[in-house]
């Protein structure tokens, strides 16, 4: 996908849509100004971001800019906006002088329909423009999922995989199945990849290669770091530089990950599945000089004001997803989403230790938006610690702990799981920023 000029510039104006191409076919699958990805937004730090928002979906929607640390009031980012349809809403997004150069991603947050819209197609990149120049050549690869249906309609998802967190039969990376990259030996490519499949959970690995990981949603690491396996949740996102070895063809792999069990029972596995293609052709070219360090955002130095500890549960009863005669619930804190009420109240310029605790059998991806989070430590001993993202891995029946900086923005946003489906059924809250 050819990457867009800027839109910190000019109005933008998005079009939420059905009629779609995916696959290389005509699909009645949903998408923004007639595609799916929809087109890619760049910004500079300094830009505002004007995006003119056109429904025609036949039901509500609205935009949220995942993982910009943008104001969450007012015509920002801010996840409690209807956008009925036939009507437009105008957004203006400020971005910051000093906001981190990464990548980001655009979607619809409306509750109730989030996992839908999205397992329809609606999903597109953001990038904030800046940082070192890491290759001469850049990839953007936005992955999703669907399941269609023989006359090019998205399928309807049964109570069961909304409860496992549905995971579509075809999984495509820029609207396309298993797509070909070209690119020269020895010449570096910088991947920007993002995960923006409802549930699935990707293990990326590419036959023959390591990955160098320079980047985790949008943030930089503190140096690059080369991993053979680099797994991101339902709305991660991360930087890679790739290096082809020689000519031939090499596979993009996302292998099995297990995403736990479900109540009784039933394991729940994102399965392995091709990707794409890497072919590595013609004459050999210069290979890069990695810097040994990267721009990394520091942990907050404290003081820590307050600690909090919140709980995923899943249980029964409560008006949840049907399981064969029974309800299932996906609560925190043993509630369900209430879009009125204040589940966390914070002071504005004060730093918390957050502690989600998963008292369930499943992995449930933990999304604060807004105020980026820095991993303390979780309970498998195994996370990089001090890494700042905005979706953390909250293991089955484990627990991670937080650093959360509430700086500069106040307001009311949202936490949830990034399990869209389980989100949608109440696995989310909300906090509230009092200056």
């Amino acid at each position: 996908m050819e990457l867009s000029s800027r839109a910190g510039v000019l109005p933008v104006q998005l079009t939420a849509a059905p009629g779609v191409r995916l696959a290389g076919r005509d699909t009645a699958a949903w998408g923004f100004n007639g595609t799916s990805p929809g087109p890619t937004l760049r910004v500079r730090p300094g830009d505002v971001l004007r995006i003119r928002l056109v429904n025609e979906l036949g039901q509500a929607t609205n935009l949220h800019t995942h993982g910009l640390y943008v104001s969450p009031q007012g015509n920002s980012d801010n996840p409690f906006l209807r956008i009925e349809t036939g009507t437009s809403f105008d957004y203006e997004i400020r971005v910051p002088d000093d906001h981190p150069a990464g990548t980001f991603w655009y979607h619809p947050h409306h509750h109730g329909t989030v996992a839908d819209q999205i397992f329809s197609g609606l999903a597109g990149a953001l990038l904030v423009d800046g940082g070192p120049a890491l290759a001469a050549q850049e990839r953007l690869l936005l992955i999703t999922d669907t399941t269609l249906d023989a006359a090019g309609s998205v399928a309807s998802v049964p109570a069961m995989s909304r409860m496992m967190g549905r995971e579509g039969t075809l999984v495509l990376v820029n609207g396309q199945h298993q797509p070909v990259v070209a690119a020269a030996p020895g010449a570096a490519q910088r991947w920007r990849v993002i995960n923006a499949c409802t549930s699935r959970v990707l293990a990326l690995r590419l036959q023959g290669h390591q990955l160098t990981q320079v980047a985790l949603d949008g943030r930089f690491l503190p140096a690059p770091t080369a991993r053979d396996l680099v797994v991101l949740a339902p709305g991660n996102r991360a930087d890679l530089l790739i290096q082809p070895t020689a000519p031939g063809q090499y596979s993009l792999v996302s292998d099995d990950y297990d995403r736990g069990s479900i109540m009784g029972g039933g394991s729940v596995t994102s399965s392995q599945v091709v990707l794409g293609t890497l072919d590595v052709t013609g004459p050999e070219a210069a290979a890069p000089t990695l810097p040994a360090t990267l721009p990394a955002p520091p942990m907050p130095a404290g003081p820590i004001v307050r600690q909090r500890q919140l709980t995923f549960g899943m249980g029964t009863g409560m008006g949840g997803m049907g399981t064969g005669g029974e309800m299932m619930s996906f609560t925190i804190d043993g509630r369900r989403y209430d879009p009125t009420r204040d589940d966390q109240t914070v002071q504005l310029g004060t730093t918390e230790d957050w502690t989600v605790i998963n008292t369930s059998p499943m992995v449930h991806p933990f999304h604060l938006h807004v105020w980026p989070m820095h991993v303390v430590g979780d309970s498998t001993g195994t996370t990089p610690i001090g890494r700042q993202q905005d979706v953390v891995i909250v293991p089955a029946r484990g627990w991670v702990r937080l650093r959360i900086a509430f700086a500069d923005y106040p307001g009311r946003s949202v936490y949830h799981c990034h399990i869209l489906d389980h989100e949608d059924v109440g696995m989310m809250a909300t906090a509230h920023v009092q200056s």
